[in-house]
């Protein structure tokens, strides 16, 4: 599994420590330093089930920065892809990239159902 966040995140810590303490396996990758590209978000939100509005961190500085709240519900899909694939840091964290899910966010039941845990 594919583990994307952002390592200065106290989510995705939290994430990535319920992961480690219950032995799953996984890929870390640093989403500042290594985000995603428009293929990949397009491909994890197919995936995930989700409005593509669910793959942005809507608490951080750079979407405040853009004023994306106002902005996004005007962009076509293609764009608001684009303007994900551009900076990590506009993406929600953390994803987990699973062989037949994607998870976004980190909500301690949802992934507890994924895993049977």
């Amino acid at each position: 599994m594919l583990f994307v966040c952002y390592p200065k995140c106290g989510t995705c810590r939290k994430a990535r420590a319920w992961l480690e303490s219950r032995g799953i396996e996984h890929e870390f990758r640093d989403i500042k330093s290594d985000n995603p590209s428009a293929g990949e978000i397009k491909k994890w939100h197919e995936a995930s089930g989700r409005p593509l509005k669910n793959f942005f961190n809507t608490s951080g500085n750079s979407y405040k920065n853009l004023r994306l709240k106002d902005r996004l519900p005007e962009m076509s899909e293609e764009d608001q892809i684009t303007l994900l694939a551009s900076d990590g840091l506009l993406v929600k964290r953390p994803i987990l990239v699973g062989p037949d899910f994607v998870l976004v966010g980190f909500r301690q039941d949802e992934w507890e159902e994924k895993f049977k845990l």
